[in-house]
């Protein structure tokens, strides 16, 4: 099996670009999912975002974790490890509009470390974008206006902590899944690893490295190009040695955004099967909120029985 694809973005710059080029092309067509070094986001950013992150989960939430899990593995024989994961979770809100004034506890320099971090992230998702597009053969800009729907594109973070699981053949960590929106922006722990994609029919490690950005892409990014590339399974497993820290942004369509197949990326023999469906995100979204941890191919079939349902407003948009 080849190596999990790294991606050195200084390498963009010069004769090497066309290499790299070719790198990410084949990470999202055959992985789904890359790590990105020399990103631009400042190392002293992201140590600090570390350090903050681990300190608000140790001061604020450590405890109450424990509490949980006490209660939960008092009779082990009731835990049902098909709807329980073992991690401990806040959720951040970006755009349309901010929420980080509401979520308690938070220092004053935690919020605004994590603006500034926010900030670097969308800038870089928004390079992403435009680096799959020129790969695609797509005008420059078109994913991002195919998120962007009438008020924008959606940006969240979920910010996680994965402590070791005592009983790991009951609970192993974060279930399998894949992510239903657009481009994934992951800093994760560089000392505790867990982070698995299923590749070839085999769970594969996401190697942790210092200040490296992980990139997977979501269901939404499948369909725009016609599955020419992939979302793909992946979960975290929890370790003995350690918490692990998680920190995914996830980069969407807004609410409204209609998702089809972009007219480039659908060949003219291709038979109406071949298609990925069209549909609007948040529809999308109310039944992948039932069904996360289930394949995402009947969801994409869902969808495409609804397309032929869906308002002529829709169809002509």
């Amino acid at each position: 099996m080849a190596s999990f694809p790294v991606i050195n973005m200084e390498n963009l710059e010069g004769e090497g670009r066309s290499k790299v080029m070719e790198l990410l092309h084949d990470a999202c067509g055959n992985w789904g999912f890359f790590e990105l070094l020399n990103h631009g986001i400042p190392d002293e950013l992201l140590d600090k975002v570390e350090k903050l992150t681990k300190d608000h989960y140790k001061k604020c939430m450590e405890q109450r974790f424990r509490e949980f899990a006490s209660k939960t593995l008092e009779d082990p024989s009731k835990v049902d490890p098909d709807n329980l994961d073992w991690e401990s979770t806040f959720y951040l809100r970006h755009l349309p509009t901010s929420n980080m004034e509401e979520i308690p506890d938070l220092t004053d320099e935690y919020r605004e470390t994590m603006r500034e971090f926010v900030k670097r992230l969308g800038e870089l998702a928004d390079q992403l974008l435009d680096l799959l597009c020129e790969n695609l053969g797509l005008e420059k800009g078109y994913l991002k206006k195919a998120f962007s729907g009438t008020k924008g594109l959606t940006f969240g973070t979920k910010v996680s902590n994965y402590p070791p699981s005592p009983k790991p053949e009951l609970i192993k960590g974060l279930r399998a899944h894949t992510d239903a929106g657009g481009l994934i922006l992951l800093f994760q722990d560089d000392k505790v690893s867990g982070l698995q994609l299923l590749k070839d029919g085999e769970w594969v490690d996401v190697p942790p490295m210092h200040h490296s950005i992980v990139i997977n892409l979501g269901d939404q990014l499948e369909v725009i190009t016609n599955g020419k590339y992939k979302s793909v399974l992946h979960r975290v497993v929890s370790q003995p040695d350690g918490t692990r820290m998680s920190i995914a942004s996830f980069y969407n369509p807004g609410g409204d955004a209609v998702i089809y197949p972009a007219s480039a990326l659908v060949k003219e023999a291709e038979k109406e099967s071949e298609i990925y469906p069209k549909f609007v995100f948040e529809d999308y979204m109310k039944l992948y909120r039932i069904q996360k941890f289930q394949a995402k191919e009947p969801r994409f079939e869902t969808m495409k029985t609804l397309e032929a349902a869906i308002s002529p407003q829709l169809i002509a948009t």
